[in-house]
């Protein structure tokens, strides 16, 4: 008898076929709704898998209505959406895909840094407004980028990927974490810094850690107060790392330049969120890997990890506490 896996949303054909080769599935087949929490915690009542996207939380009340649950395989590279203890203390397997959305994410990351730096976004809608009349010396200057001081929090895969690309913009790289990379620093020729030394050096600060208890809220009024007033930062991490009223703030005093992101506190943003207001930030809508060709390979391999486990086979990428 094969066995029974729920998938939250639509996900590529490739995935699919990976998992309809070896278990029998049922899916929320919507691509841009969310599975409804009732419906998530109905359909889950006898599964042995669940192919997951950060939009759903795997939390005790979830995994109490799943009793037959083995494997939660999560379609991202952060599982902040998991209890990841109450699947252990319940013997669940948890997966993600780490690795494979590495070089998109920082593309996205690199493009919000200069769009921001260049007030992309702003000019664009300028224009599209009407309000182009003349060309004129200072309209919508922005900041260079080339030649800056950026800095990174967080050099995991994803910032070490984003110093890459500094280097082709002769940037110095600067860069905090919670231990020294020395071969790091070698290959890349970045620099540690604290935190609080990068932030007042920086011209350009991107944020690539994961979110945990440690990291919530990380960077709030006293942080972004050392930041120089020409000073950009960007977001591709998880909302929750920033304090989104200090960044509001900060951003209407002009005590930064401006800001770029691609994650917020609450997801979907809120239709009345001030940073909607605000001329000085780019918003995206949590895009960072959305590359066609990566986000198959994330749905395949976050399939191979749910069908690795439910064969008794030990899964590609676990994640463990």
């Amino acid at each position: 008898m094969k066995p029974k896996v729920y998938i939250t949303r639509r996900i590529p054909e490739q995935a699919l076929e990976v998992i309809g080769g070896r278990c029998e599935y049922r899916m929320w087949d919507k691509e841009d709704e969310a599975v409804p929490r009732d419906v998530l915690e109905s359909e889950v009542q006898d599964v042995d898998g669940i192919f997951s996207l950060l939009t759903e939380r795997i939390d005790e009340r979830l995994l109490d209505l799943a009793p037959k649950l083995k494997v939660v395989a999560n379609m991202a590279v952060g599982y902040d959406n998991i209890d990841v203890a109450a699947c252990a203390r319940r013997g669940i397997v948890v997966t993600n895909t780490p690795g494979v959305l590495t070089e998109t994410t920082a593309d996205l990351a690199f493009a919000l840094m200069m769009a921001a730096a260049r007030r992309v976004t702003e000019s664009e809608r300028f224009l599209r407004e009407g309000k182009w009349r003349t060309w004129s010396p200072m309209l919508l200057t922005g900041v260079d980028v080339y030649g800056a001081t950026l800095g990174i929090i967080g050099l995991g895969r994803i910032g070490q990927a984003v110093a890459r690309r500094a280097r082709g913009f002769s940037m110095r790289v600067l860069y905090t974490s919670g231990s020294p990379h020395p071969e790091l620093e070698a290959e890349l020729g970045v620099e540690r810094r604290s935190l609080e030394g990068l932030l007042r050096e920086s011209d350009f600060v991107s944020i690539h850690v994961p979110l945990t208890e440690k990291t919530r809220g990380m960077i709030g009024r006293r942080e972004l107060a050392l930041m120089k007033p020409t000073a950009v930062l960007v977001n591709t991490s998880r909302g929750a790392v920033l304090s989104e009223q200090d960044l509001i703030e900060a951003l209407r005093e002009k005590r930064i330049f401006a800001a770029g992101l691609d994650v917020f506190e609450t997801e979907p943003l809120p239709q009345d969120s001030p940073l909607l207001e605000l001329g000085n930030v780019v918003l995206l809508p949590h895009i960072g890997s959305a590359s066609i060709g990566t986000r198959t390979k994330m749905a395949v391999m976050a399939a191979d990890n749910l069908v690795r486990v439910l064969s008794g086979k030990e899964p590609l990428n676990p994640v463990t506490l």
